[in-house]
């Protein structure tokens, strides 16, 4: 079995912390040159969230991702991207009063969530799907919201990436495919082992994409020490698959990842000795050319 698959690179994230790892990139210079190294081993995608360079807090500045993406499309270097549209979903209620809104409440209106999508026309964009507690806080993606979200992606040229984090999450989608505010087949990636989500075993994967639209492509991931585990088991079920920093910042147990770049440097040994090889970015566009309509 021969089969190529896709592998992502998710560089930074949203939750990941530089006092958890000094690894992690920061500043637009550290994120794009995290993004071209990545492609460089075996990376067909690179998933891109920003950062405020003098806190390493998450950011959603226009400047840093056009900052971001104009390196990377500088560089010559081939690879897709991906760029998140997850911040601004989340309401922290008060606990004396929970109708209002807490310290690390980041609510937003969709078209504040995509504003870079419009702006720099990235050739994926993801959509989370979820309503969930996470943390501290509730991640709100309304119907009405994803509606919005997605009209404004694919205006831009840009495919959506459906964030799944449970299996209503892909109930809704199937919904929003149906009314036609989604256009199939859609690309689904399934978010593993976030509290209160999809478990990361190999029942629940299994699970996950028995319910995912047949024909569609789809991919996987695990946060924390079943990254690996899962990846595997991704590839054996037919999916693509993903790896960084933003989910795990560990190569092995006590021994922080230096760089994105070791990540999926292993993800790509693993998958080699299955006879798998990693699509080039070239060869992702052609796989995912007919999704929603997309025609780069």
């Amino acid at each position: 079995m021969k089969r190529k698959y896709i592998l992502t690179c998710a560089l930074t994230g949203n939750i990941t912390t530089p006092e958890q790892t000094p690894h992690l990139p920061i500043t637009p210079k550290q994120i794009a040159d995290a993004a071209i190294d990545a492609a460089k081993a075996g990376a067909a995608v690179s998933h891109i969230h920003v950062r405020d360079p003098e806190t390493g807090r998450p950011s959603m500045s226009l400047d840093l991702y056009r900052e971001v993406v104009d390196r990377i499309r500088s560089s010559g270097t081939d690879v897709v991207i991906n760029l998140t549209t997850g911040p601004g979903g989340r309401f922290v209620p008060d606990r004396e009063d929970p109708r209002k809104p807490a310290a690390g409440t980041t609510l937003l209106p969709p078209d504040q969530r995509v504003e870079h999508i419009v702006a720099l026309r990235p050739e994926i964009a993801t959509l989370d799907c979820n309503c969930m507690w996470s943390g501290t806080g509730v991640v709100m993606n309304t119907p009405w919201s994803i509606t919005r979200m997605a009209e404004l992606i694919y205006a831009a040229g840009t495919i959506p990436e459906l964030e799944v984090f449970d299996s209503g999450d892909i109930a809704l989608a199937k919904s929003l495919i149906d009314q036609g505010v989604l256009k199939g087949p859609c690309l689904w990636q399934v978010c593993m082992g976030i509290r209160y989500g999809f478990d990361w075993n190999p029942e629940t994967l299994n699970y996950a994409r028995s319910i995912i639209p047949a024909g569609s492509p789809w991919a996987a991931f695990a946060i924390g020490r079943m990254e690996f585990p899962m990846l595997a088991q991704a590839w054996l079920l037919g999916g693509h698959v993903r790896v960084g920093l933003e989910d795990n910042i560990y190569l092995n147990k006590g021994e922080l990842a230096t760089s994105n770049t070791v990540l999926v440097e292993r993800a790509v040994r693993i998958l080699r000795e299955f006879g798998a090889e990693p699509m080039t970015a070239a060869e992702a566009r052609a796989e995912l050319g007919s999704v929603g309509g997309w025609s780069r």
